[in-house]
């Protein structure tokens, strides 16, 4: 069994970010996705620490990290704090793998030249298309902003973790592994009643981009670093096909598809996992 460390990254401008770190070796930052946290790769992190030393970071405005309002919560903001702590904390050329928002962030760093890991893995996110099921976005776009009411703040915090049960979790595993429930508990534990989180959430959601990122087909045949595609046959929000699409832009790629598993890979199959990222990273 490995420690696990918890440790505090200080941004330039005060946010902080709560990350975890085990093992020794090369450091392996795993990015968690949008709404979760760090445990979101907690059945995989032990076979993987036996190879690497393993960083975890929650996401602002996620887990431990920082979540007052007053910082702008745009995407550059995101990436801009993602820089600073791959660099301070990772080290020049690292190797990275991301998830949904998290693989979001890292695309946005690379297109803007401030991160330059050594490998990346991309699992499953948008990449360049449009947000999956638009009208949900749309509609959750609407009550999240609508937490910069003073008063709706706080019902909205409570809605948000009646909403957010932890069933919920369970079913974004398609093996229906119980403790995903966990996971969506941990995540959403401090939600309720909690207004500063609202009005952060809020400000994100007027300035998070929902569209098409068409930038990011100019950004595919840049990447000369090894780049491994790791993705669920059965993610209805992320299908195979656009991970398909890109690997033919990819210098230097190659995709990896883990069977029977859903968004929730870590929980569907944290053997398969470890097994793809300790074959590509080494």
């Amino acid at each position: 069994m490995h420690a696990v460390r918890l440790r505090l990254y200080h941004h330039s401008d005060g946010a902080r970010v709560a990350y975890r770190e085990l093992g020794a070796g090369p450091p392996l930052a795993l990015l968690h996705s949008a709404l979760l946290s760090h445990k979101e790769w907690e059945p995989a992190v032990e076979q993987l620490a036996d190879r690497f030393r393993v960083v975890l970071p929650d996401l602002p405005l996620h887990g431990d990290s920082e979540h007052r309002p007053g910082h702008p919560y745009t995407i550059d903001w995101f990436t801009q704090v993602l820089s600073g702590f791959a660099a301070e904390v990772l080290g020049p050329r690292p190797l990275i793998a991301g998830h949904d928002a998290g693989a979001e962030l890292i695309l946005r760093a690379l297109l803007a030249g401030s991160l330059s890991p050594a490998r990346l893995v991309l699992m499953p996110n948008r990449l360049h298309v449009s947000a999956p099921h638009p009208w949900r976005r749309r509609a959750w776009r609407t009550v999240a902003r609508a937490a910069a009411v003073p008063g709706l703040d706080r019902l909205l915090s409570y809605g948000a973790r009646a909403l957010f049960t932890p069933e919920r979790g369970v079913r974004l595993s398609v093996r229906g592994n119980r403790e995903a429930a966990d996971l969506v508990r941990h995540a959403f534990a401090d939600v309720a009643g909690n207004t500063e989180l609202a009005r952060s959430w809020a400000k994100l959601a007027r300035a998070w981009p929902l569209g098409a990122q068409t930038e990011l087909l100019e950004l595919y045949p840049r990447l000369h670093m090894p780049v491994l595609l790791l993705w669920a046959d059965q993610d209805e929000l992320y299908p195979l096909r656009v991970a398909e699409e890109v690997l033919g832009l990819l210098p230097n790629g190659q995709l990896r598809v883990l069977e029977s598993t859903g968004f929730l890979m870590a929980y569907d199959d944290p053997v398969g996992l470890a097994r793809e990222l300790v074959a590509f990273c080494g």
